[in-house]
């Protein structure tokens, strides 16, 4: 009797196994490891804002030059998050991340060994398609294992980026200071591609089941046919969005150590401002997720969209070393869950056989903003000779990012009012 007791357990714990539940304790295990390995290929966004400074000098580069690696690992990160997406869709996300963790190792290593300023930014496209596999494809997947909590875990997912913001600047900084930046780039490059894999084949070789799958499609929200509009404008708006906000966005971050350098307060300084952001960005991401839980995915867009724009009128206003400390904290505050609500409102509108593609294309189009906004911010500087007319472009693309975001609302709203 008691060995039947105890195979029926063994048999109850498989099912259970084979078929989880959503928002299950297998599915919040997966959150932790989908975090950590976020956290480490993360770097590939942080470590060439932070290696910038030093690079330009190496070089003899002009600011908007040597703004170039940054705008080439977006562009790869954004190309990357759509290959990676659809190969998410089909094969599941194993693979995705075994080929984005040796892209990463890769170009890492060929940063380190480039002899011009060309060839470090080629590397740093690379290095953005591989980082690529952490950010929109793990998103995806993770909300497939997750209904009643969605909001949450999308948005500890992507707040993996900004633990990486928040670790890796301060430690890549000091790096550079004591061993030089090619010695940084490759021990980056190898330390965290075998750390990558080795945590993918361990912790999330395993696919959602079919069950499951269909578990959280029925709890979406609704369709583009509940705003009137097609699958494809729909997509094509948040694109749009995205692109303003990221443009708006990137000025800060991309920016923020040479800006503390041309102040005269040193570039430590500034990759202190950085972490100090992206830590606070922890904080915003991780909020924003139980705010889209209860409001939705629309309206937790045009809140931070809101907010982001208060953030760069504060630069605009104060430039003094403790002003900048309190507004990066705060900005990072203001625009965290900006970006993973771009995701939330995938997951409610479209169908989980579809997030991994479409999510993938609306992050490509807010990494291109962060490419272009990158490299403009950095032109602006070197036509005008500071940073103030940057943050006034940052403002006007925002205004438009809220602008699109307001309409979409509108529209739900009337749609509502006449069902």
């Amino acid at each position: 009797m008691d060995d039947r007791r105890v195979e029926d357990h063994f048999r109850m714990m498989a099912r259970h196994f084979e078929n989880p539940a959503p928002d299950s304790a297998q599915a919040w295990l997966r959150l932790g490891a989908t975090m950590l390995v976020s956290t480490i290929g993360g770097v590939g966004m942080w470590s060439v804002v932070v290696a910038l400074p030093a690079v330009q000098a190496d070089f003899g580069a002009s600011r908007a030059e040597a703004s170039w690696p940054f705008t080439l690992a977006m562009l790869g990160l954004s190309l990357g998050g759509v290959a990676m997406g659809r190969l998410l869709d089909r094969a599941g996300i194993l693979l995705a991340l075994v080929i984005g963790a040796l892209s990463l190792c890769i170009g890492y290593l060929g940063a380190a060994a480039a002899g011009s300023l060309f060839v470090f930014a080629l590397a740093h496209a690379l290095i953005g398609f591989g980082s690529s596999v952490t950010f929109g494809p793990l998103m995806a997947d993770i909300s497939t294992w997750f209904v009643r909590r969605r909001g949450v875990a999308v948005t500890l997912c992507s707040a993996g980026n900004y633990f990486a913001g928040t670790l890796w600047p301060p430690v890549v900084q000091q790096s550079i200071a004591h061993y030089g930046w090619r010695a940084t780039h490759a021990g980056i490059g190898l330390g965290c591609g075998v750390a990558m894999v080795l945590i993918s084949v361990i912790a999330l070789r395993r696919q959602a089941p079919a069950a499951l799958m269909e578990a959280t499609d029925a709890a979406r929200k609704g369709s583009p046919a509940t705003l009137a509009l097609s699958p494809g404008v729909l997509q094509t708006l948040l694109a749009l969005a995205s692109v303003c906000c990221c443009v708006a966005m990137s000025m800060p971050q991309v920016h923020i150590v040479a800006y503390c350098g041309d102040l005269g307060y040193g570039v430590a300084r500034g990759a202190d401002m950085l972490a100090l952001m992206m830590a606070f960005g922890i904080v915003g991401r991780i909020g924003s997720g139980f705010i889209a839980d209860r409001i939705g995915g629309l309206p937790t867009l045009m809140l931070g969209s809101a907010l982001q724009g208060v953030a760069l009128l504060l630069y605009l206003l104060y430039d003094g070393l403790f002003s900048l400390y309190v507004i990066s904290a705060v900005f990072g505050l203001f625009q965290g869950g900006i970006v993973p609500s771009y995701a939330i409102i995938v997951r409610e509108y479209f169908p989980a056989k579809e997030a991994g593609a479409r999510i993938g294309f609306i992050l490509m189009a807010s990494l291109f903003g962060m490419a272009v906004g990158g490299w403009m911010s950095g032109y602006i500087f070197d036509v005008t000779g500071s940073y103030r007319a940057a943050f006034l472009n940052g403002l006007g693309w925002n205004a438009l990012n809220g602008a699109i975001v307001l309409w979409l609302l509108f529209r739900r709203q009337s749609r509502a009012a006449y069902a």
